[in-house]
């Protein structure tokens, strides 16, 4: 059940992510820290690039689709989990377009841009809690030693964020991610460089 490690780190690190922007554009908000758009749009594009195009089609194709297959409990909660996952694409354009009204200005824009995150977070905190508390313990009790086989080689083919996958460097990302975040969330180091 290696897929199900996985899918908690994953989780974690999207869930650090969430938090680390949340706290910069309050400290934003207070007038403690000064927005910086290169780190902003690094972390939407972290965002985009893992969780919703490399993670959740893992949990679809492979645990979801197993699971279907052995069971129908918890048909509901798996038909709202792809449901939320069909979504990805319109929740990551509502995030760029709230940061673009703020980057170019608009009175509006930094309000807008926190609203945008702090619904992405929630969703994303209800989404995770959902597939944690129910998804991921009927998996432990319905699929077989061979599902798990498959499940564990399509996760650890392709796992954590800051492991690298499909010719992105996560890890890279992830660590100028930390670089330019201030403390509490990272180093402090400036302005994000691509």
């Amino acid at each position: 059940m290696e897929a199900l490690r996985i899918i908690q780190e994953e989780h974690q690190s999207l869930a650090a992510i969430l938090h680390a922007v949340r706290f910069m554009l309050k400290e934003i908000k207070a007038g403690k820290l000064e927005p910086d758009f290169g780190l902003f749009k690094a972390m939407v594009h972290y965002l985009d690039a893992y969780p919703e195009k490399r993670h959740h089609p893992k949990e679809d194709d492979f645990l979801f689709a197993r699971l279907k297959r052995r069971t129908s409990e918890g048909a509901d909660a798996l038909a709202r989990l792809e449901h939320d996952h069909q979504g990805g694409e319109g929740r990551i354009k509502m995030l760029e377009a709230a940061l673009l009204r703020y980057e170019r200005g608009d009175a509006d824009g930094l309000e807008a841009t926190s609203r945008a995150f702090d619904d992405f977070a929630d969703f994303y905190r209800n989404h995770m809690i959902l597939e944690e508390r129910e998804i991921l313990p009927l998996a432990r009790k319905h699929l077989t030693a061979a599902d798990w086989a498959e499940i564990d080689r399509a996760f650890v083919a392709e796992q954590d964020p800051m492991q690298g996958a499909a010719g992105e460097d996560f890890r890279a990302i992830f660590s100028r991610l930390v670089a330019a975040a201030p403390p509490p969330i990272g180093l402090g180091g400036g302005p994000y460089k691509e």
